[in-house]
């Protein structure tokens, strides 16, 4: 088999021109024609077309600070945008939960008139009412109290224990910088 390879004007070197991919059943020896590969793709390097002059240290050192300016600001941009992205989803999946609270609260209220119904069928409706909201005013009741009991935990806002500790730690500091 022979390797046909192409000339600088885009001839082959036996003078026809480069077709650039083989046909099919085209054996004409060269083996990358055949698999479909460019007769142009093979051997060759890439072109760098510089200036003549080498660039000293002082012109590196500023084209990489510039390099390394521009590299942070678009890394600033991208993380803008992804903050912004997540922003919006973070946006529209609490209206989400807010709907689904809307939602469950008129479940609730649904729920509620349905126990009052079932009671009625055995009481008045008044009665089945009232039994209804005394049993919600009991569980209100029972959960202030424990939220009440809860935000006493809670106050004074400062923590007290680090407070302590930090006091102790700088009390020994102090009684081992006295002993020197």
């Amino acid at each position: 088999m022979s390797i046909v390879r192409p000339a600088q004007d885009g001839r082959t070197e036996a003078g026809t021109p480069d077709m650039g991919t083989a046909m099919p059943g085209d054996m004409s020896g060269d083996l990358a024609v055949g698999a479909g590969v460019h007769r142009q793709d093979y051997g060759r390097a890439p072109e760098f077309h510089g200036t003549d002059h080498e660039a000293g240290t002082g012109e590196l050192v500023k084209q990489a600070t510039r390099q390394v300016s521009d590299l942070m600001r678009a890394e600033l941009r991208l993380a803008v945008a992804e903050l912004k992205d997540k922003g919006r989803h973070a946006g529209t999946g609490a209206g989400m939960f807010g709907g689904a609270a809307l939602v469950a609260l008129y479940g609730v209220a649904v729920l509620l008139a349905a126990a009052v119904a079932a009671i009625a069928l055995v009481l008045p409706v008044w009665a089945a009412a009232l039994i209804i909201g005394g049993f919600l005013m009991l569980v209100a009741g029972v959960l202030a109290v424990v939220g009440r009991s809860q935000a006493k935990r809670a106050t004074p806002a400062k923590p007290e224990q680090a407070m302590e500790g930090a006091k102790r730690t700088m009390a020994e500091l102090k009684e081992r910088a006295t002993h020197r």
